[in-house]
């Protein structure tokens, strides 16, 4: 409806948000914009279909397309139901353990003004309709890495169980995803500016000051 809508209003530019999750595990590292897809889920199958069809409004009537791809952003404001939100919310109201799901699994984090900034300047560039870019910090933490990062931050003694309820199904379970930001690095000024330990230190402040709100999600994150 987006793309139908806007070719016959004749819009300077649509922006389509992918997802990292179209490359499913990584087949190689880190993972650039000419990586396989791979639909391990109905999520990343319809990301990869909303991908498709912008590039087929592209090929067949030169509708101006860009194609952002973020790997994994976090920040204030996150869903409970996103990984480091569930840990935070954990770790702050949990004295004995944080249940998570594959804990080996590893992402690229992307602090949210980062991936913001990064939407800017690809607005405003001129010459690449029809592309994708992946937008990443070219970083790699397991679940684990980043569950220890702030159970040391909050200091808790909490353990961490892996809880077989939250692991997904073996097929459907993505186990690596390292974002190649070569491209964007090219194209524009972007580069991002939070490290993990900043972009953490201020997602658990948030977390805390909204904490009575956050409370009574412990029992279902």
């Amino acid at each position: 409806n987006i793309l139908e809508s806007s070719k016959h209003l004749n819009v300077d530019q649509v922006i389509i948000t992918s997802t990292s999750e179209v490359y499913g595990s990584a087949q190689y590292v880190p993972i650039d914009e000419k990586h396989p897809f791979s639909a391990q889920s109905p999520y990343s199958a319809s990301k990869i279909s909303a991908d498709q069809l912008a590039l087929g409004y592209w090929n067949s009537f030169k509708l101006p397309i860009k194609i952002i791809r973020p790997f994994n952003i976090y920040g204030p404001r996150q869903s409970s139901r996103a990984v480091i939100p569930s840990i935070i919310i954990q770790a702050l109201y949990s004295k004995n353990e944080i249940k998570l799901g594959n804990v080996k699994s590893s992402r690229d984090f992307t602090y949210v003004s980062d991936t913001c900034n990064a939407f800017l300047d690809i607005l405003k560039l001129k010459n690449i309709f029809g592309s994708t870019l992946n937008v990443g910090s070219n970083n790699e933490y397991t679940i684990e890495d980043i569950a220890k990062k702030v159970l040391a931050k909050v200091n808790s003694k909490a353990s961490i169980k892996q809880e077989e309820r939250r692991v997904r199904s073996k097929k459907s379970e993505v186990l690596r995803l390292v974002c190649d930001n070569s491209k964007i690095l090219k194209c524009t000024n972007w580069e991002p500016k939070i490290k993990i330990e900043k972009g953490l230190d201020k997602t658990i402040a948030w977390f805390k000051d909204f904490k009575d709100f956050f409370k009574h999600k412990i029992y279902h994150v």
